[in-house]
């Protein structure tokens, strides 16, 4: 990634502030999003709920462990974004056919367990380093920043399972015959439907908080990066030379 072509006005941002820039980055990119992440991230939604009769559990598990997946899609269209690019279907779906599968089996494994994924998938995905000196460029990133990023993380995990709850508790509401929290037992009954519910308002969960996720921890990544090599500087001088 070279400073000078990002379409971003870069600064030293404290990280809360970076993660906001990410949020703002989600809603700036909603066209491409709606193009490029929305039907994957339906298709996959549907693919894990089609397994609800084998478990009740096995849809929400799959989908939860499938994150990493979607999350290299997203940071394909903030990337693009970064550099004033809009992302299609077709080009999301190009990226992903030519990007290493190499990665996927830690990602959803050690990786899924991660307290800051988001803000590592950046280094792990666009500075093409591998083995050692990847090892010694995550250090770097994360040196005095994994609390913050754990929080960001814990932050959205709690985000996703409040418009859980609340997804669930308006089904309730909008139903005949039930009233308000008290109807909530009949969720939870083991019938297709209350389990199709129950995994449907988990699902909406994820689909709508995780580009907001990613895009924070692209974010922090960026402000990282201009903390460790004077980015913003840079960026500076060339429009500074390049008005004279």
């Amino acid at each position: 990634m070279k400073a000078e072509f990002l379409q971003l006005a870069l600064r030293p941002r404290t990280m809360t502030e970076a993660s906001d820039l990410g949020v703002r980055m989600a809603q700036a990119a909603a066209p491409s999003l709606r193009r490029a992440y929305l039907p994957v991230a339906l298709l996959l939604a549907l693919a894990c709920g089609s397994t609800v009769q084998l478990a009740p559990w096995l849809p929400a598990l799959l989908l939860w462990w499938a994150k990493p997946w979607l999350d290299r899609g997203l940071l394909h269209i903030y990337a693009r974004q970064a550099f004033g690019e809009t992302t299609g279907f077709s080009d999301a779906w190009a990226a992903r056919a030519q990007s290493s599968w190499r990665e996927l089996p830690w990602l959803l494994t050690i990786g899924r367990l991660s307290w800051w994924r988001a803000y590592t998938l950046p280094a792990r995905q666009l500075e093409g380093q591998r083995g050692q000196p990847r090892r010694r460029r995550l250090q770097i990133l994360l040196r005095g920043q994994r609390g913050r990023a754990a929080t960001m993380q814990g932050t959205f995990a709690t985000v996703e399972s409040c418009l859980v709850a609340g997804l669930l508790s308006l089904s309730t509401w909008l139903t005949p015959g039930l009233r308000g929290f008290g109807g909530l037992e009949a969720l939870f009954k083991d019938t297709l439907t209350s389990q199709l519910l129950l995994y449907g308002a988990y699902a909406a969960a994820v689909l709508f908080v995780e580009p907001f996720h990613v895009a924070a921890g692209f974010a922090m990544y960026l402000n990282r990066r201009v903390e460790l090599e004077a980015w913003d500087v840079e960026q500076d001088l060339r429009h500074a030379f390049g008005r004279r």
